[in-house]
């Protein structure tokens, strides 16, 4: 509020005055219609077009690529604001990222060809990556640096998809997409370390936070940025005992911290515990492939899940719940049915993870439901608020 001029910043409408307003928005619509249009073609309910690279490419990019980062962005270019002091992009900025974010989900969808479907796509990306590095290396604020690298390796990510789609490779599409995904896992590893334990003192009003051990947490980011590189490389593509090995100890990792982290009173306050089980998935993911890599585990698709749905798009539906209100000057007060997302969201992931394993079509449903519901809970009760001034009259 104070590195920003007022005057002119209320003169932005409200939906383009801080990044989590458009992408939060965006990002939640596309979720709610992506899942389900991927269900239904993938189930033969959708005989029309198909989207460049067919429709696992679009599924497989687009959850990371498109949902995920919408949100990913979303999120620090308004938290970059607070740590620098720098003002962040807003009105004419803020709408040329969006627009180009936008661009590219309709180009992948509507089958634009890949030679111009693939500039247009990195370019996102790539303008993130840059506009938090400016942020940071204006104020030197080095503790940062390691978002802008994580970003970088996601557009390297996206590269290597997108030279698989223009050479027809399903193999390259495939490492490209599972390095992004742990990357995006590094970076739940690096951000949630900082602001679960902090939400979690705050929320339940304990005298101070669980003070971070420092050598797990660079233990985890560093050992969770491993296995993304193993699969950008295709070392990841079938079982290896040392990689269960790895696997099996970022999940001991992750436990170790959920137990420091863990107090009863979270089961109380939604805002808690959802992030709380998001981070538990987490775990759930990083034993079921390390079982795999073992050779005892028939599929890594249910453990994949875990992450992709559970851990990440967990984290994410928690994350701007909670972003959504203190940036909007409310109360950490969830609106109504809201905790219902969070249970729906949650049971939609077992049904992925566990339940389709045995009934794939049943499944496969039940969790695009809840999914759908859950963030259709979220966009009819946060979509006022992201459209509307803050209720304390303060810019942002």
């Amino acid at each position: 509020m104070h590195v920003i001029d007022r005057r002119k910043a209320l003169s932005v409408a409200p939906i383009w005055r801080l990044a989590f307003r458009p992408f939060f928005l965006a990002g939640s619509l596309y979720a709610l219609l992506a899942i389900p249009l991927w269900v239904a073609t993938w189930t033969g309910h959708w005989p029309g077009f198909q989207p460049t690279g067919g429709w696992l490419a679009w599924h497989r990019h687009e959850m990371l690529f498109g949902f995920a980062m919408a949100i990913v962005a979303g999120f620090l270019l308004t938290a970059v604001q607070t740590w620098t002091g720098q003002a962040a992009p807003s009105g004419n900025r803020l709408k040329g990222l969006a627009l180009v974010w936008l661009a590219a989900r309709l180009g992948w969808l509507f089958g634009l060809p890949a030679e111009w479907l693939a500039p247009l796509d990195l370019l996102f990306l790539l303008a993130l990556a840059w506009l938090m590095a400016q942020m940071l290396w204006a104020v030197r604020q080095k503790r940062n640096y390691p978002i802008v690298a994580v970003l970088a390796l996601m557009a390297g990510a996206d590269l290597l998809v997108l030279i698989g789609l223009l050479q027809g490779s399903d193999a390259l599409q495939r490492q490209g997409v599972l390095a992004g995904l742990w990357l995006v896992a590094a970076l739940m590893a690096l951000i949630g370390g900082r602001v679960i334990p902090f939400f979690t003192q705050r929320g339940l009003g304990r005298v101070e936070a669980v003070k971070p051990w420092v050598w797990l947490d660079v233990a985890l980011l560093t050992g969770t940025g491993l296995i993304a590189l193993t699969h950008a490389f295709g070392l990841a593509m079938r079982p290896q005992p040392w990689l269960g090995v790895l696997f099996a100890a970022i999940g001991a990792g992750h436990v170790l911290r959920l137990a420091r982290w863990y107090d009863k009173g979270i089961w109380t306050v939604g805002l808690l515990w959802s992030l709380h089980v998001a981070m538990l998935w987490l775990v759930v993911a990083a034993f079921g492939l390390a079982l795999w890599h073992f050779g005892l585990l028939a599929q890594s698709s249910p453990a994949l899940h875990a992450l992709t749905v559970g851990a990440m798009s967990g984290l994410i539906l928690a994350m701007i719940a909670r972003v959504t209100l203190g940036h909007t000057g409310r109360p950490l007060q969830l609106p109504p049915g809201i905790v219902a997302s969070f249970v729906l969201f949650n049971l939609g992931t077992a049904a992925r993870v566990f339940l389709a394993v045995a009934w794939p079509v049943t499944g496969l449903w039940l969790a695009a439901t809840c999914w759908a519901l859950a963030f259709a809970l979220y966009v009819w009760r946060y979509a006022p608020m992201l459209v509307a001034p803050r209720v304390d009259g303060h810019p942002g």
